[in-house]
C-alpha cells in the first residue's frame, strides 16, 4: 500500500473539483451528518454544477450537509435510503421538483460495493413483496423469491476520511466509516476530504482501510464543526 505512485494531494476545492460538470450522478459518502465532506459539499454548490444525481445514504439533514444541494436547487434526482426528518427532501419530494429513489439501506451499500467490484447486479431477499420490488426483475432460487438489484457506479465520488498518505492510502475515524468506504470504490473519479496528511510509510498497513488505487484527489479540509444531530440527555441519579 505504500508503493510509488504520485501525490494526489491538491492546494483547492477548485482543483479538487475540477472533474465536476452539469448533469453529473455524483456518489457521497457520510450517515446523516457524520462524516460528511464538508468543504466538498460546499465547494460543488459554490462550483455553480446543476442536474445532478445524488447518491447518499439520507441528503443531508436539518438543512445540513447535502440538504444545502437542495436548497440550491441543483438536485434533479435522489437516490438514498432514509429521508427521515430531512423537510428539505420531503417537500422536493412531494412537489415533484426532485425525483427520489429510496433503497433499502443494506441494499444501498450493497449497491455501491458491486459497482466498486464491477457487478452489474446482484439478487437480494431484500424487498421482495413491497414496492421496492415494482418494475424490478425477480427469480426464484432453491424455492425462494429474489429481486435483480444493479450496482452504482458514479461519475464522481466524494468522500470524507481522518487520515491519509500522499498516494492516497485512507483511514476514517469510528463511525465516520460508515458509507465513505463504499463510496469512494464506487466513482469514476474519487475525490477525498481528510483531516490530516501523513508521510508516506506511516500508517501501519495493517490499519488502512481503502488503498490509494481508488483515490485519484484529496484536499485538506478545514477545521471541522463535530455536529449532532440530536443530544438526549437525563438527569444524573444521586446517590
Amino acid at each position: 500500500m505504500t508503493g510509488k505512485h504520485a501525490n494526489k494531494v491538491v492546494a483547492s476545492i477548485a482543483e479538487a473539483l475540477e472533474p465536476l460538470r452539469d448533469g453529473m450522478t455524483i456518489m457521497c459518502g457520510g450517515f446523516g451528518l457524520s462524516g460528511n465532506p464538508e468543504a466538498l459539499i460546499k465547494g460543488v454548490v459554490e462550483r455553480g454544477a446543476k442536474d445532478l444525481t445524488l447518491i447518499s445514504n439520507n441528503a443531508g439533514n436539518l438543512g445540513k450537509g447535502l440538504a444545502t444541494w437542495l436548497k440550491a436547487g441543483i438536485i434533479r434526482k435522489v437516490i438514498c435510503s432514509y429521508i427521515g426528518t430531512n423537510d428539505d427532501l420531503h417537500t422536493r419530494m412531494a412537489s415533484g421538483e426532485v425525483k427520489v429513489e429510496i433503497t433499502p439501506q443494506g441494499t444501498l451499500a450493497e449497491r455501491m460495493r458491486a459497482g466498486g467490484a464491477g457487478i452489474p447486479g446482484f439478487y437480494t431477499k431484500t424487498g421482495v413483496g413491497t414496492q421496492v420490488a415494482e418494475g424490478n426483475e425477480t427469480k426464484v432460487f432453491d424455492g425462494d423469491e429474489y429481486i435483480l438489484e444493479r450496482g452504482i457506479f458514479a461519475d464522481l465520488a466524494i468522500v470524507k476520511a481522518w487520515k491519509a498518505d500522499a498516494t492516497g492510502n485512507l483511514v476514517f475515524r469510528k463511525t465516520a466509516r460508515n458509507f465513505n468506504l463504499p463510496a469512494a470504490t464506487c466513482g469514476k473519479t474519487c475525490v477525498v476530504e481528510v483531516e490530516e496528511i501523513v508521510p508516506v510509510g506511516s500508517l501501519d498497513p495493517d490499519c488502512i482501510h481503502l488503498p490509494g488505487v481508488y483515490v485519484q484527489r484529496m484536499i485538506v479540509g478545514a477545521p471541522y464543526d463535530k455536529k449532532i444531530e440530536f443530544t438526549t440527555t437525563r438527569e444524573r441519579e444521586v446517590a
